[in-house]
């Protein structure tokens, strides 16, 4: 009995706490207030729009507020010349403009990608332009179109052209005019975006492809450029978008004029919304240019292999 009592009983083993689930839902938790914001602040609007594309809905004139079907959309497609010519323009300055800041910002980005005396101050005069709002460019920029005290002023001194030259006012010089004062705000964006992948290229390539006798050309084409492939369409991309949306620069630039050379789709679903309170058929102009924008981004992203192996 004794030597019973002696021995010990062996302690029992610890039992298992249950594991509990909510560490595993604390990060969702935690998250889930900016969610619901971000959705309420992004879902609502868009569901609304799709609403109201379906609706006759002006506020001046509420006796003609009901449902319209699909009527709005068939107007925009069969019965508005100016929605297919503001689509076209839409088409043109999105090409122009991202075909050419994608030009000069590659160019930039790959000059203040040397070294050189200086190289941070010219890094930081080539980005401060993409610093500056939309508005703001476009005050700077009606300034130097100026008749009176802007560019024309001066090239009519020099005697290259007229006095009282505007250039915004012309139907024939005001899409370069446009194109430039964007082109100067656009730049930097694709110089910041470029640069920032030109870094990440192992200078080990550019030696390995000296040995071998590669000339600056090829070293560009067969080590630079697959290697910025991902940063390209990316940016030109966003840069699409950006630019097909543009509403700031050219109203405050051109109000969209003169003769609706100007006019964009977002300025004309601007003017029809604020100007003529024509909601229902401005919801169902804005429900078509997302279509529009989705399935383009879509088959570029898919044409482009975004992502894929390039090199």
């Amino acid at each position: 009995m004794a030597q019973a009592a002696a021995v010990a009983k062996p302690p029992a083993p610890p039992r298992r706490r249950r594991a509990s689930a909510t560490p595993r839902r604390l990060p969702y938790l935690l998250i889930a207030p900016a969610a619901l914001l971000m959705l309420g602040f992004i879902a609502y609007p868009v569901l609304n729009v799709f609403y109201y594309s379906l609706q006759d809905y002006n506020p001046t004139k509420p006796w003609r507020n009901g449902f319209a079907g699909l009527g709005n959309f068939t107007q925009a497609f069969g019965h508005d010349p100016q929605f297919r010519d503001t689509l076209t323009f839409s088409a043109k300055w999105v090409v122009v403009e991202v075909g050419l800041q994608l030009l000069f910002g590659l160019a930039l980005a790959l000059i203040v990608n040397q070294t050189f005396v200086g190289r941070a101050v010219g890094r930081a005069l080539v980005f401060s332009p993409w610093a500056v709002s939309g508005v703001l460019t476009s005050a700077i920029w009606v300034l130097l179109y100026n008749s009176q005290t802007g560019v024309t002023r001066y090239l009519a001194d020099a005697g290259l052209g007229s006095y009282g030259t505007s250039w915004l006012s012309d139907t024939s010089t005001v899409f370069p005019a446009a194109v430039a004062a964007d082109l100067w705000r656009g730049v930097p964006f694709f110089a910041i975006l470029l640069l920032a992948d030109l870094q990440s290229v192992s200078r080990d390539l550019y030696e390995a492809a000296e040995v071998d006798g590669a000339g600056r050309l090829k070293q560009f084409w067969h080590i630079t450029l697959p290697h910025l492939k991902d940063a390209i369409v990316l940016a030109t991309l966003l840069r699409a978008v950006w630019e097909f949306n543009n509403v700031d620069l050219l109203y405050t630039l051109t109000g969209g004029g003169p003769a609706g050379e100007t006019t964009t789709l977002p300025l004309y679903i601007a003017k029809t919304s604020v100007d003529a309170h024509n909601f229902g058929y401005a919801s169902a102009l804005t429900t078509v240019a997302f279509v529009i924008l989705l399935f383009c981004s879509i088959v570029y992203l898919r044409l482009s292999k975004f992502g894929g192996e390039s090199r």
